[in-house]
């Protein structure tokens, strides 16, 4: 746990004391089936903090649910003005919400429903849906006329991160566009070496196919694309990605695979889930609630699919995290 303070915008305003409880910031743990981490969660609530009148407490909940249990029992001992709980067992978050609102602590939950709380999350299927279109939209205009097929690919049944609803959501975009393709999917089950071996099978089994692929994850979207290259297939192939972490952004000093002047990559986008500028939606909802204005029950993450059409308006190159 750590107290963060921030200076807010306007002197004469209340000052409001705000505990975050993060899912987990062990290092190499990734969330919500994309490549951020809970240090970019957390790094973005301390940036956003610095525009508002408020002070953040830090807590990290592990993914366990006696230290969710137990970060909650001590923001009450603090008498925090609302809590906000990142945390995934819905058992955890109902005894979470009964300790809070018997303190009189307003919740607000992330991701993962908190009886009574509105809630902030990402929107798996309007993201897949998003990099449906994307590829649908590729293939009528650089392909038409040609034999194409599509291919999901990833940890495809990681119900954790709720990716079968993206998946599935991709797939429906694909078929309402392109109603006679054909679609496989592939599941790595969360082995990322399986990308290859995967691919370059199926790969081997379409030698004159269009093939169009929708990766859960921008990791595996670069094994992929790696794959495709070592195979001789990249004008064969076309990618969308989900996620628009630093590995396909970058930052001042790094390869940039979706880039203005990278146009010519098949990795030709991918749908951005922000987990890295979560504290400026989040926050801002918080005082909301703290002014006792009403929220809607759910607010979804405004998904966007990131080119190199539109990767500085989103990722300045002055400006990547």
């Amino acid at each position: 746990m750590l107290l963060c303070a921030a200076l807010g915008s306007g002197a004469q305003e209340r000052r409001y004391t705000i505990a975050f409880a993060n899912l987990t910031e062990e290092p190499g743990v990734s969330l919500e089936g994309t490549g951020f981490t809970g240090r970019d969660v957390r790094q973005s609530l301390e940036l956003a903090a610095r525009r508002y009148p408020v002070d953040l407490v830090f807590y990290e909940n592990q993914r366990d649910g006696a230290k969710a249990l137990a970060n909650a029992a001590d923001a009450i001992g603090r008498r925090v003005d609302l809590y906000i709980q990142y945390q995934r067992e819905a058992s955890v978050n109902v005894a979470v919400a009964e300790k809070l609102r018997n303190a009189g602590i307003p919740i607000l939950a992330v991701n993962y429903p908190v009886p009574g709380a509105p809630l902030y999350t990402a929107d798996n299927r309007g993201a897949g849906r998003i990099a449906g279109e994307a590829l649908a939209g590729f293939a009528a205009g650089s392909w038409r006329g040609q034999p194409t097929v599509g291919i999901l690919l990833g940890h495809l049944t990681d119900q954790a991160n709720r990716l079968p609803e993206r998946a599935q959501a991709v797939r429906e975009a694909l078929t309402r566009s392109l109603p006679a393709i054909r679609i496989t999917a592939l599941d790595t089950r969360g082995n990322l070496a399986q990308v290859s071996p995967l691919l370059a099978k199926f790969m081997s089994t379409q030698p004159a196919t269009k093939v169009l692929i929708a990766a859960m994850d921008d990791a595996t979207a670069l094994a992929a694309k790696s794959t495709l290259e070592a195979a001789g297939r990249t004008a064969d192939a076309a990618i969308v990605s989900q996620g628009c972490d630093r590995s396909v952004h970058g930052g001042m000093s790094d390869h940039k695979e979706i880039d203005p002047n990278n146009r010519g990559s098949i990795l030709i986008g991918s749908v951005a889930f922000y987990l890295d500028r979560y504290g400026y939606d989040i926050l801002p909802l918080a005082l909301r609630m703290l002014r006792g204005e009403p929220l809607p029950p759910r607010t979804a993450t405004p998904h966007l699919l990131i080119t190199a059409a539109n990767v500085w308006r989103e990722y300045p190159p002055y400006d990547m995290q």
